[in-house]
């Protein structure tokens, strides 16, 4: 039997490793700011690339973009590799694919309106339980009706639609309300203006394009452009949510395989958290348990440990913990919740050492080959090959114009759906209206016309009604003599 795949990106007591067929049991990557969090997923980025694994990360402040370039020869770096114990280390990039929702720095990231779904869509709008629901029976008669919901052009269309023929829904589908509808409108206009509008459209993001390797077998890593993005929480949220979703539907149960099929990286995890309803937090809690069947890791970045939910922090079982700043009794209190979470090493105060750990510096614990949790380690992380900075503009159109996806999202697309199949049935309707209307206006004139012609004729005088008597008398008579030539008895 092969030995196990490994992803060692350190080493304390002993190598930091992340086994391969553990590794799609998720993650966590915390600490304060500036203590190393972006080179540590940096490092495991271009790690799990370099065994084939694709990988998806977000870009916060536009430095992971550095994966796609080789980094700098560095003394310190070269000496914190030698020390480490990192055979061939070299400086170099990954195969990088560059995306983003606003089009600006990468090829488009889209999805539909209609594989949003209600749910995910009435967050990102902020709508009551009341509008939520208005929402949900769009949704359904869109699909009874056969009404593709694409873009936001189309459920604007259709919320119009909706409250032109209230009456008729609300006795199908549940009452709907005037109200209600206007309510989603301005959300929607307020979508818009913030840009959100950029995420609906075609072509759709296939996931099987953020699953790719290259021609090595290098697994490549998707980029995902998050500056702008970050600006806009609920979208950003929303997004990560909805991908979540789409890879837990889409992806064939496969169990735990040598290595993962994907990992996704999300940094400032806490925005997917913040402010989130029940019924939301209760589907993510199911992806993140499900999901790792699909093949599937997820990894979690943010400041604190505290910033995840506790029902979806204990899935998390790989975790590496930067340094946190005791500034507060509160403060305080976190690092000592932080260092119990961990499995005790006896040669470390866990509570002491993590706020003495200094930049490049982590305690680490992964799951051991029984699955369980390791003991914590104190970590020197290793250096990545990478830059440790961002792409120029004109490094990242490089890499974009060389990228195998381009040419399949960086024209859109706008085929035939809700907005266009509604607004063809009213202007069918109107030109009925309209030729009835017309048919009926002909009607009334030539009514009209009739009744102004006999009310306008003069009276016939006692001459002229003695002449027609006589003429009638007389055409009675021819009419009469020659039926009787044509079919009467011969004498």
């Amino acid at each position: 039997m092969s030995e196990p795949q490994q992803l060692h990106f350190g080493t304390g007591g002993k190598p930091a490793v992340i086994l391969g067929h553990f590794a799609n049991r998720h993650g966590l990557i915390t600490g304060a700011t500036g203590t190393g969090k972006t080179v540590t997923l940096q490092v495991l980025a271009e790690n799990f690339s370099s065994l084939g694994v694709p990988v998806f990360v977000t870009d916060i402040k536009g430095d992971v973009s550095g994966l796609s370039q080789a980094g700098k020869q560095k003394e310190f770096l070269d000496n914190r590799a030698k020390e480490l114990g990192i055979q061939n280390y070299h400086y170099s990039g990954s195969p990088t694919v560059f995306w983003d929702i606003f089009k600006k720095h990468g090829h488009a990231v889209r999805t539909t309106i209609q594989e949003i779904g209600p749910m995910y869509l009435s967050r990102l709008m902020e709508l009551s339980d009341v509008q939520q629901g208005v929402l949900a029976v769009a949704f359904k008669y869109a699909e009874e009706e056969k009404l593709p919901l694409l873009d936001l052009k189309d459920l604007k269309t259709l919320l119009n639609h909706m409250g032109d023929n209230d009456k008729e829904i609300s006795q199908n589908y549940g009452r709907i309300t005037n109200a209600s509808i206007g309510a989603i409108q301005r959300r929607l206009l307020s979508l818009e203006s913030e840009g959100a509008d950029h995420l609906f459209g075609e072509p759709a993001l296939e996931l099987k394009d953020l699953m790719r390797q290259d021609l090595s077998g290098n697994g490549m890593i998707s980029v995902m452009e998050s500056r702008e993005l970050m600006m806009k929480p609920q979208l950003y949220a929303v997004f990560l949510l909805w991908l979540m979703t789409e890879l837990f539907e889409s992806l064939p149960e496969v169990g735990d395989q040598p290595l993962p099929k994907l990992i996704l990286f999300f940094d400032e995890a806490h925005l997917i958290f913040d402010d989130t309803p029940k019924e939301v937090l209760r589907r993510i809690d199911q992806v993140a348990r499900l999901i790792r069947s699909k093949g599937v890791g997820i990894y979690f970045c943010t400041q604190s440990p505290g910033d995840i939910p506790e029902d979806i922090l204990g899935q998390l079982g790989n975790k590496v913990q930067h340094a946190l700043r005791a500034y507060t009794p509160k403060d305080k209190k976190v690092i000592k919740a932080v260092a119990e979470s961990f499995r005790e090493n006896p040669d470390l105060d866990t509570a002491s050492v993590i706020t003495e750990l200094g930049v490049g510096e982590a305690l680490v614990s992964t799951l051991d080959e029984k699955g369980a949790p390791g003991i914590v380690d104190r970590v020197k992380i290793a250096p990545p090959r990478c830059r440790m900075g961002p792409a120029t503009d004109k490094e990242r159109r490089l890499v974009m114009s060389r990228s195998p996806v381009a040419e399949k999202y960086d024209k859109d697309m706008d085929r035939e759906s809700a907005h266009e199949k509604l607004t063809e049935r009213a202007d069918k309707m109107a030109q009925q209206k309209r030729q009835e209307q017309a048919r009926l206006e002909a009607a009334e004139e030539k009514a009209k016309t009739t009744s102004s012609r006999r009310r306008g004729r003069p009276k016939d005088t006692p001459l002229e009604k003695f002449g027609k008597s006589v003429s009638r008398r007389l055409t009675t008579k021819v009419v009469n003599a020659i039926w009787k030539g044509l079919f009467g008895r011969k004498r």
